[in-house]
């Protein structure tokens, strides 16, 4: 099965509702940041949530999520937009601990509870929209929870979730977004809330291997929801070799001068994905008369 993500609406329009399967652009992600499992699962959470808030997007739209707990995989940056295409990378991707007292990868003393979390919109106007918390829990599923409803003023639940095999290769990913709309009925919200307690935690919803559609029924309840369209989403960066170019002109000539005399060559590597690009003595120097 491949990644996608399901958007719905549920009793009869009071509750808009997300779900994704994740796993493999958090694999990709892992594969190219060599992530240990507690890095893994925090920057999976992270990814797939940011994924699902994308999808409220329109168009050209985009979205930056920066996660900064204090803990000692210092920050976790992630870029969605509204495709379907994520991005993401966290500081330190060489961290694991044991596992917590819940028998769960320890996410909240990898991310850390001193800092804040930060969403940036781009949605193409001259201003973007930031919007900033403080960081509640780590675990990052309560944490976007308290974006929502302290940001945005939208009652949300958001569930993340990650899956870590013993070769620290993704088992599973996935999540939920469920939010209430203006009017919503308090036995609407009551049932909600019920749902929400009595539920297996979505990291056991997804080793089940059930579908997005299928744990927005678990939590929603089957014939309350009606499923709106599906999205494939998947791990894609933006860089090329071009960007890195512009971004090695506008160094100005003497740092590009100092490039060719001193090592003959370039080498620029992206942050959310690794790749290396590689510039000859050449092409620095056709660089360096566009500077000029």
């Amino acid at each position: 099965m491949s990644d996608y993500l399901v958007r719905a609406l549920a009793y009869n329009g009071q509750v808009r509702a997300f779900g994704v399967r994740s796993t493999e652009l958090v694999g990709e992600a892992q594969r190219r940041h060599q992530t240990w499992p507690t890095a893994s699962a925090a920057l999976g959470r992270a990814m797939t949530a940011g994924v699902m808030m994308g999808s409220m997007l329109k168009g050209e739209d985009k979205l930056t999520v920066k996660i900064e707990g204090g803990g000692p995989i210092g920050a976790i940056l992630v870029d969605s937009d509204a495709k379907g295409n994520v991005r993401g990378y966290v500081s330190n991707p060489q961290v694991h601990f044991d596992l917590n007292e819940h028998g769960k990868l320890d996410v909240r003393r990898a991310v850390g509870t001193e800092g804040f979390m930060t969403v940036v919109k781009d949605l193409g106007l001259k201003d973007f929209f930031t919007g900033q918390v403080p960081i509640v829990s780590g675990e990052l599923g309560e944490d976007f929870t308290y974006y929502f409803v302290s940001s945005e003023q939208i009652p949300s639940s958001v569930g993340v979730g990650v899956l870590v095999n013993p070769d620290n290769t993704i088992l599973a990913s996935g999540g939920f977004i469920i939010q209430l709309m203006p009017g919503a009925e308090d036995e609407t919200i009551d049932e909600i809330e019920n749902r929400l307690k009595t539920i297996d935690p979505i990291s056991k919803l997804i080793q089940r291997g059930l579908t997005p559609e299928e744990i927005l029924e678990e939590l929603l309840g089957k014939g309350n929801v009606k499923f709106l369209d599906t999205v494939p989403v998947q791990f894609k960066c933006r860089c090329s070799k071009e960007r890195f170019a512009d971004a090695i002109v506008s160094l100005g000539k003497e740092e590009i001068e100092d490039m060719i005399q001193t090592d003959g060559q370039g080498e620029a590597q992206c942050h959310f994905c690794n790749e290396i690009y590689h510039f000859s003595k050449e092409e620095l120097e056709a660089l360096l008369e566009a500077a000029k």
